[in-house]
């Protein structure tokens, strides 16, 4: 019996998104068991309000070009689904015929996938693990991370050598990363690439303590003039409140983060008398096109697949994850996840990568992270 598929995506996009979107609908259309392939228009709010996208007869050529498109070209949504509006996507679901169901998000995505998954029996369920903040829980990493660590770890690097070049200032950057530290770790690889890379890591794993940050930043300033500093976006205090209050949420009820350079610049200036300016990527650190890791492009499209395929095998309730093979040759495969066992947690960086001391990040993470920025990382030439 023939059956339709629909993908929706949820949550912030990334330069990737679009390549898990891609894998699915090659591996759709080469399933004799699918004959529509529907895209939800702006994530979850499209099948509420019954808005389809028809990807059904995009060709080969479609699909090179939106494997290599950044952002998401089906749009997606932050939108907490009400408990009522549940059996109204049950209702739209059914009424296009779907037996297959994909949600390419992070973590709460992954919650409305499990909640969906759980009132409907005879349309498969499959969540496709996206995140540039890479804190989904029982995977390795996740899909959107590797390009956008590239595009902060050579941030990181450019903005090193701007700042060591003028000499007459400390430079403040501000890193994604609501909870966790993972993408303004990934600045340190600035060092091991090519160099030179902050003097400072802060991440929220590690509780900020303002004197001894400002004893730190007066020590490297008496040895160096220049230098620059990463941060992420939720830093938090030693009482565990977030070191910039933000009266804004988000529909998740999540505040929302951010200013957190602009608050540390300030004090390096108030409290040490020391010229600081601060700067914040922001977006452009999770859709450069330029910075897409190839790997991390791969590996999308892969999750993509991987998803059609446990689907049509019979697989529901669950979410498609990577998993790293212990050699010394970067290696992976791909399996799946209940959904139960994702929804709702976050992976924290994990301490074996932290500098707690030196306000860094250990070398075990460069390990880790190295194999997921991908190659052709540029040599630039140093004399100072």
């Amino acid at each position: 019996m023939k059956q339709t598929l629909v993908i929706a995506h949820g949550g912030g996009p990334t330069a990737v998104i679009n390549a898990s979107l891609a894998g699915v609908i090659e591996q759709a259309k080469k399933s004799s068991h699918i004959d529509r392939i529907l895209a939800a228009k702006h994530g979850i709010q499209g099948v509420i309000n019954e808005d389809f996208l028809d990807l059904t007869e995009l060709d080969s050529s479609d699909l090179q070009k939106l494997k290599n498109t950044p952002s998401s070209a089906i749009g997606s949504c932050r939108y907490k689904v009400k408990q009522h509006e549940y059996a109204k996507i049950v209702e739209s679901l059914e009424k296009q015929n779907t037996g297959i169901f994909l949600y390419n998000g992070g973590n709460d995505s992954m919650d409305t996938c499990l909640k969906v998954s759980k009132l409907v029996d005879d349309i498969k369920v499959i969540g496709i693990p996206k995140t540039i903040d890479n804190d989904l829980v029982g995977t390795d990493h996740c899909p959107g991370f590797g390009s956008s660590a590239r595009y902060y770890a050579q941030s990181a690097l450019e903005l090193a050598l701007d700042v060591q070049a003028l000499n007459i200032h400390v430079c403040v950057a501000e890193i994604f990363g609501r909870n966790t530290g993972w993408l303004t770790a990934s600045t340190a690889l600035a060092h091991y690439l090519g160099g030179l890379g902050p003097k400072m890591i802060l991440v929220p794993e590690v509780r900020f303590l303002k004197l001894k940050f400002l004893d730190r930043v007066q020590e490297l300033w008496d040895k160096s003039n220049g230098f620059l500093i990463t941060c992420s976006e939720g830093l938090i205090d030693e009482e565990g409140n977030p070191v910039v209050e933000s009266s804004q949420k988000d529909s998740f009820g999540h505040s929302i983060a951010g200013n957190v350079s602009q608050y540390l610049s300030e004090l390096i200036k108030s409290e040490l008398n020391i010229r600081s300016r601060s700067e914040k990527p922001g977006i452009l650190g999770r859709v450069s096109f330029e910075h897409i890791s190839e790997v991390d492009r791969d590996e999308a499209f892969e999750v993509g697949k991987k998803a059609v395929v446990s689907a049509l095998n019979g697989e529901s309730g669950k979410m498609v994850v990577i998993k790293r093979a212990p050699s010394k040759e970067y290696q992976i495969n791909y399996s799946l996840l209940d959904l139960k066992l994702i929804a709702n947690k976050e992976k924290k960086l994990p301490e074996k990568f932290i500098d707690r001391e030196n306000f860094g990040i250990n070398k075990s993470f460069y390990n880790y992270c190295r194999p997921l920025v991908g190659d052709n990382w540029p040599e630039f030439f140093q004399i100072l």
